[in-house]
């Protein structure tokens, strides 16, 4: 009761709004609403071997598992949501929406991971916005999943230039051979869990498990806040 009492006062000065729709939150609701998150289209991919992320990749690089926590429209309060972590800083969406996810994910077969590497940005790009936002969902996931999560072992090696406006073969040949694995040996016979914010061709991530695949024993698998369809 003291806390809620509490936290009402703070509300008086600091209102805490939902970043997707604009509301107040209510005691109890955490960073996005629950009439919010009721409606956001979660995609229940992680049920699902043959799922849509999975086909992204069949024919490209070999994986454990993939999937999406949601699926991504245009105009959508989803989009709202990654628009505001990315571009006006607020980092708790992605940590709380990657907690989120988590606790979907220590269900199924990801749990069998032994480490969570968040694609890499380039250190121009990190130093200009500030924060990796793959990283926030890859802490979110950690903290439920309880899993450690790796920084270091995978580098963005080359600045390329942004994926937006850019055709499928045009985004592959920007991404090719930009990342690079630091200890390799580090990794034999280890699952790794790649996460990235959103999936549109799957380019990037198709490069990061290139960057891995002559590691021995490596087993690589997806996970993406989002597949845009």
């Amino acid at each position: 009761m003291k806390m809620r009492f509490l936290e009402n006062f703070v509300d008086l000065f600091y209102p805490r709004i939902c970043p997707a729709c604009g509301m107040s939150l209510m005691y109890g609701e955490k960073v996005i609403c629950t009439e919010c998150l009721i409606h956001l289209p979660k995609s229940n991919y992680h049920n699902f071997e043959d799922n849509p992320v999975a086909k992204v990749f069949w024919g490209r690089v070999q994986l454990g598992f993939a999937t999406a926590f949601y699926v991504f429209e245009k105009g959508s309060k989803y989009q709202k949501l990654i628009h505001k972590m990315k571009y006006k800083g607020q980092k708790e969406i992605g940590t709380e929406l990657g907690k989120m996810f988590g606790e979907d994910l220590k269900k199924t077969g990801f749990q069998s991971v032994d480490n969570i590497i968040p694609v890499p940005l380039h250190l121009k790009k990190l130093k200009k916005r500030g924060f990796n936002q793959a990283e926030l969902i890859a802490n979110g996931l950690g903290d439920s999943m309880n899993k450690p999560i790796d920084i270091q072992s995978l580098t963005r090696i080359v600045a390329n230039p942004t994926q937006t406006r850019k055709n499928r073969i045009e985004r592959w040949q920007n991404v090719s051979g930009i990342f690079e694995v630091k200890n390799p040996e580090n990794m034999h016979n280890k699952h790794i869990l790649l996460v990235d914010d959103v999936l549109t061709t799957g380019s990037t991530l198709e490069a990061c498990v290139n960057a891995f695949s002559e590691i021995p024993g490596i087993k690589v698998s997806i996970a993406v806040l989002a597949y845009a369809l």
